[in-house]
């Protein structure tokens, strides 16, 4: 076997595979994306470009992964096999990781003294738009997983940020699935700035000595009785539903064509009725959440299984009993033969799909024949993950759950520290079978996997393919797929092998795709002007605004970002945006606004800002009219913004959209930082009452609002009064705490220096 011969990677370590060093070359060239199946080495090729870079540039490399076990799992291969710019073995500093879990300053302190960083795209897009440190000196940035850079995603910010910073810009962003949209495959490479594709399929000439047989079996399974018996019922809920749906002049599908896309098309013909304030069509809103419901409970009985539905029944028993449930959960769970169906279900004490018992025969069967095997069931829903596990475990095998990090209900979810010990573990072989959702598809590097089981068909190209290529890596593997025979996963079935044909189809065709591909800017071709003048434009100081560090995913901060703007990521107790230490900003959406009407406590969330600044700004941000989002009485929503702005005293104002919303921002920023001679404390007002300028006096003074202001002044009667009262009194006012109470006591009595 020949190694790769390289001065900054370890010698006799890394095989020489004639592909991977051919896509390295090509990649060193120009900004390119690598399709290549998984199990090829699309690390190694990763590799193989970095140590290129770093040998000739000086400069650091960037890789990033979407996931914290991926992002670890590419930290260990380049610490195996990279050396030190001289050649010897690497100092721990040249690498550094940045999750969420990293603290901003040692993030920054780790950017200066690393060669190498691994990250996940949120963080290094945080820092990037606080301008903790500047990407100018990143000779590669690597995006894995990139078919991800769609949309919205930090991929799209990221590869836009450094293509217009780094002084010498170079791009390789790596794939397995590109999916079978060419629409979608095009949008990444221009998101991407992509200039040349490198693909490689398993029937090519240099890659098939390397690939190992997989044998795909499908295995049929046969609804029983009982729950034929319980779809029949919610098939029959479902007919009503969409029965009353036609009675108000809706086109609806058949009751066993309810698919996701006909619902769409069904919403869409409501929303368009509600644009025209038709009451009936809020009716038909509430029905037609009854029918995704009842479709999602069809889904689990087909696919999933007896547990699966059980469990969903009693989350929406709590959702209709509950005081905040929707309408739609309340109908349906007060429907008889809803109720009938929830009374048999109590009633079965064990799973009754097949497909468990079938899981559980293959998996013994497996290690017993092979018992160092390794062994991944995928399983699209937690509750089916969790059913798995205890049927195994009850069954002698050692397996684990492997989820992703939400928690919700009373089931925990897994930290991405946990993820990473468990991955470990069963690398080791402490346990045998690992049973993962859709976030073990992505980049689980696994070996010695040599069985996958799919619990059901997915109709995803990317998730199918991602799924496959957990096994067959060093060795042959078997793929097995359960599929319940008349249900949708069939449907699946057929249609990821469809779409799965067609990505390879399209991925022959990228490769003769003329260079650069449309859209695309190369890396050559951005003038050395250019980049010159957006790195100072990095380092400048445009006017300030701190953003809640939870509203970095926003198009608002990449747009205020762009603008210049001087960015401070922190968490705001109150508002998404602080200007100066007068200034808070509410940004809703149109919808977001409706719902948090509706749903949860507006009044409380915008007082609250109130009183924390003179200047409380909310900003509606959409062009939907806010009296056509839900069914709520136009008197009730004008006199919600009366009370915003004329009770509370707070400013309202309407944004298009992200960029717009990001522009005002900006524009507010200028000026309140803008310098006109010194500025006043209590900004000039044309007319104010005396009880407003008794109000605004005391607000003015240390954890005092309007609202604690309008306590104490009712409460005592004047300004003096308040001022010649002690702390104990000031205490004593419902609403006013004692430390507030002490400041304002000590301020009225500390002498002017």
């Amino acid at each position: 076997m020949n190694y790769v011969s390289h001065p900054l990677i370890r010698p006799d370590c890394i095989e020489e595979r004639r592909y991977q060093l051919s896509i390295a070359l090509r990649a060193l060239d120009a900004n390119t994306m690598v399709v290549l199946p998984t199990g090829l080495g699309k690390t190694a090729v990763a590799l193989l470009v970095a140590a290129s870079r770093l040998y000739s540039h000086r400069g650091k490399v960037l890789m990033l992964a979407p996931t914290k076990p991926l992002v670890e799992q590419h930290l260990r291969f380049f610490k195996q096999f990279l050396l030190a710019q001289d050649g010897s073995e690497p100092l721990e500093s040249e690498f550094a990781m940045f999750t969420g879990d990293t603290p901003p300053e040692e993030r920054t302190r780790a950017w200066e003294a690393c060669r190498v960083c691994f990250a996940t795209p949120q963080v290094i897009k945080n820092d990037c738009l606080a301008g903790r440190y500047s990407l100018a000196d990143v000779v590669l940035l690597i995006v894995d997983e990139c078919h991800r850079a769609v949309g919205n995603y930090a991929y799209v910010f990221l590869a836009e940020h450094y293509c217009s910073t780094a002084r010498e810009p170079l791009l390789l962003a790596m794939t397995a699935s590109p999916g079978g949209d060419q629409a979608k495959v095009q949008e990444v490479c221009t998101n991407l700035h992509i200039e040349a594709v490198e693909t490689r399929v398993e029937t090519d000439e240099d890659v098939r000595p390397y690939i190992h047989e997989r044998d795909i079996q499908y295995i049929d399974v046969y609804l029983p009785e009982e729950l034929q018996a319980a779809i029949v019922t919610l098939r029959e809920l479902v007919a009503s539903r969409l029965t009353r749906l036609a009675n108000l002049n809706f086109q609806v599908p058949k009751p066993d064509k309810l698919s996701i896309k006909a619902l769409n098309v069904l919403n869409a013909q409501i929303q368009q009725r509600i644009r025209t304030r038709d009451p009936s069509a809020f009716i038909a809103a509430s029905l037609h959440a009854e029918c995704m419901k009842l479709r999602h409970a069809i889904s689990l009985a087909e696919t999933q299984g007896s547990e699966a539905l059980k469990l969903y029944l009693a989350r929406l028993g709590a959702e209709g009993a509950s005081s905040s449930g929707s309408k739609a959960s309340k109908r349906l769970v007060g429907d008889p033969a809803y109720q009938r169906l929830v009374e048999i279900a109590s009633g079965w004490k064990e799973e009754l799909h097949p497909k468990v018992a079938i899981v559980r025969e293959l998996v013994r069967a497996q290690l017993e024949a092979h018992p160092e095997s390794r062994i991944i069931v995928f399983a699209t829903y937690r509750d089916t993950v969790q059913t798995i596990v205890d049927t195994l475990t009850a069954g002698g095998i050692a397996c684990e759950r492997f989820v992703g990090q939400a928690s919700r209900d009373a089931e925990r979810g897994l930290t991405q520290k946990e993820q990473i010990e468990s991955l470990a573990r069963f690398r080791k072989g402490e346990f045998k079978c690992l049973v993962a959702t859709s976030v073990g598809e992505e980049g689980l590097d696994v070996p010695s996997t040599d069985m996958v089981i799919f619990y059901e068909a997915v109709p995803s190209e990317i998730r199918s393919i991602q799924r496959k290529g957990r096994t067959g890596r060093s060795g042959s593997g078997t793929i097995i797929v359960l599929v319940t025979k008349g249900t949708s996963d069939e449907t699946f079935r057929y249609v990821s092998q469809t779409r799965e044909r067609a990505m390879v189809k399209g991925i022959k065709s990228m490769s003769a795709a003329p260079d650069p591909l449309p859209g695309s800017t190369p890396a050559a071709a951005i003038p050395a002007v250019t980049k010159q003048a957006s790195v100072l434009e990095f380092t400048s100081m445009g006017p300030a605004i701190t953003i809640d560090d939870r509203e970095t995913s926003s198009r608002v901060a990449e747009h205020l970002h762009e603008l210049g703007a001087s960015i401070t990521l922190e968490r705001l107790e109150f508002g998404d945006y602080a200007i100066g230490d007068r200034i808070l900003v509410e940004r809703k959406t149109v919808q977001d606004f409706m719902d948090t009407l509706i749903e949860r406590d507006l009044f409380g969330q915008i007082r609250a800002m109130a009183d924390a600044v003179p200047r409380p700004i909310l900003i509606i941000e959409g062009e939907d009219d806010l009296y056509s989002v839900r069914n709520i009485h136009a008197n009730a929503i004008r006199g919600t913004l009366a009370a915003i702005t004329v009770d509370m005293g707070v400013t309202l104002l309407r944004t298009k959209n992200a960029d717009d919303t990001a522009e005002m921002l900006y524009v507010l920023a200028q000026r309140e930082g803008s310098e006109r001679g010194e500025r006043k404390v209590h900004p000039k007002k044309s007319y104010r009452s005396i009880r407003e300028e008794q109000e605004y006096v005391l607000a003015a003074f240390p954890n005092v609002g309007i609202r604690s202001a309008r306590l104490l002044l009712e409460h005592f009667g004047s300004l003096k009064a308040i001022i010649d009262a002690d702390a104990d009194e000031l205490a004593s006012v419902h609403g006013i705490g004692e430390k507030t109470a002490q400041k304002i006591w000590d301020l009225a009595r500390r002498p002017y220096r």
